[in-house]
């Protein structure tokens, strides 16, 4: 299963993507985290339905220092380098 996530809010400088790449790797999750323009963070991530949706909850709250104002889901391909990768 592959999930495409956008989550806005404060995201950015509160650092989101590497907790995200932890919480990923943790769940056996590939992927990645990057910071989008618009100042939300764009996650791809791959791996099974049970790790993914865990993903999925915890995007819906993220790390101490975020607020995380929504996220949006969609499928997307599988298409993954094998790890998890913040850019």
């Amino acid at each position: 299963m592959c999930r495409l996530f956008n989550v806005t809010g404060d995201v950015q400088g509160v650092f989101f993507r590497a907790t995200t790449q932890t919480v990923a790797e943790r769940l056996g999750v590939n992927g990645h985290a990057v910071n989008l323009l618009d100042g939300s963070v764009e996650v791809r991530a791959c791996g099974d339905d049970a790790a993914i949706e865990e993903l999925s909850r915890w995007l819906h709250e993220g790390p101490r220092m975020a607020s995380v104002a929504g996220v949006a889901e969609s499928d997307t391909s599988c298409s993954s380098p094998g790890t998890f990768l913040t850019g």
